[in-house]
């Protein structure tokens, strides 16, 4: 294997962020001597994205506290770094692509890690000063610094997690917010309507105030900026910053264009190949058959795209690597950190079993099918003793293993006794 490694072909990387910088950041830890090249759109170096909704936005983290690694790091380590680039077409078949600046690189492997970009709704006066979408590190700094004095009417459109996370920051700064969401509950759909009510409570004793079900008909404005919303029932909504957050789609307009696989996404194997010899996708754009559900899982959470970009890596070097982690997640708004491992899609329309109080904002919830764990949530919840909440919940789900409900929602019974003995 070490001469393979050497003697390989170069390394494409379409995309600038956290998969692909990872996927950088371990071929070098695995010895591989080829060139590696990474083009990133942004002009930044790649960056982490959960602080930007959450410690960055709300000046709890400098700047310095975002990227993925130090800025030098590319340079000390040989890999190219091709900042405010795009990759605009791929040649299978002679394995090269092509740059927005005319130029072409051939490749040994490629990996699309181009991420995923904002939805947007095509309303009247969408394009006023004030209005914007939230993804990228500039909007996190255009939006802290429009809140940051506070006293200003927001108005946020869509009640997922960034939404939330945003009216969270919003609220915090002092600013009036109102958050419109189509779900009759925010977060229904995602954890289920009775902890989408917890988080709901959480908001309005904040100060937040909610419309739901509701959408945007139309955005009214003065000399350019943003004054107000107008919702599909007629309400007027004075706003000073308006903020759209209804979800992303997964950036594959190269792939579909190549020919590859595509399903909510680019499909791939285990090990992030693709349908095209050569090329590998990982982070938000990749639809990744699951080992343990044996199912495509799409997820648009920093530990994909982390984890992601460790197993292509390892896969672009022959190496046996899958991408087999239970997924994960976390959500920080006021005084409550949330952390979620598990399948959505397999929890959905179960009942969840909650361990603790909602009332007093620390529980467990577990969902399963067949008895058998399959999500769990933990809020503020402590982590010690061991075993904690997330390592125990990953536990449960990898075991497989039959537990009751009653069980579960026992506080008298340790989180370690849950697990099997030989987990």
């Amino acid at each position: 294997m070490a001469e393979d490694i050497a003697t390989a072909r170069d390394i494409v990387i379409a995309g600038g962020g956290l998969a692909g910088a990872t996927a950088a950041k371990t071929l070098r830890a695995e010895g591989f001597k080829g060139r590696v090249i990474i083009i990133g759109a942004e002009r930044h170096h790649p960056y982490l994205r959960p602080p930007l909704s959450k410690e960055y936005l709300l000046g709890k983290a400098a700047e310095d506290a975002v990227p993925v690694v130090p800025p030098g790091w590319y340079a000390e380590n040989d890999v190219g770094l091709r900042l405010g680039a795009r990759v605009t077409g791929i040649r299978p078949d002679g394995r090269t692509v092509e740059l927005d600046d005319g130029s072409t690189l051939s490749y040994g492997s490629l990996l699309l890690a181009t991420g995923a970009a904002p939805r947007t709704l095509r309303l009247p006066g969408s394009d006023l000063a004030g209005v914007s979408t939230f993804r990228t590190l500039d909007d996190s700094r255009r939006l802290r610094s429009s809140l940051a004095a506070g006293g200003r009417n927001v108005v946020m459109i869509g009640s997922g997690w960034i939404g939330m996370e945003l009216a969270a920051a919003a609220a915090t700064y002092g600013n009036n917010v109102t958050l419109l969401g189509l779900e009759e509950i925010p977060l229904a759909g995602a954890i289920g309507p009775d902890l989408g009510r917890f988080f709901r409570r959480l908001h309005e004793a904040n100060g937040v105030s909610f419309r739901l079900p509701a959408s945007a008909r139309e955005l009214t404005g003065h000399g350019g900026a943003v004054t107000g919303v107008v919702t599909d029932s007629g309400e007027a909504l004075p706003a000073d910053i308006v903020v759209i957050a209804v979800g992303v789609v997964p950036e594959t307009g190269l792939a579909q264009a190549a020919g590859l696989a595509l399903d909510n996404g680019i499909l791939t194997d285990a090990s992030l190949r693709t349908s095209a010899p050569g090329i590998f996708a990982a982070g938000d754009v990749a639809n990744a058959l699951h080992p343990f559900t044996g199912q495509h899982h799409r997820s648009e959470h920093w530990s994909n795209a982390l984890n992601g970009g460790k197993v292509v890596a390892r896969a672009m070097l022959g190496q046996d690597a899958v991408l087999s982690t239970i997924p994960y997640f976390y959500t920080d708004q006021y005084d409550v950190n949330m952390e979620y491992s598990g399948f959505p899609a397999l929890a959905a329309g179960a009942e969840p079993v909650i361990r603790g109080s909602l009332e007093n904002k620390e529980f467990i919830a577990f969902w399963q099918q067949d008895s058998r764990v399959v999500a769990g949530m933990s809020v503020n919840w402590p982590r010690k003793p061991q075993p904690g909440a997330q390592k125990t919940v990953k536990a449960l789900i990898s075991a497989r293993t039959r537990v009751t409900a009653g069980r579960l929602a026992d506080n008298s019974v340790g989180l370690d006794q849950l697990l099997p003995e030989d987990a």
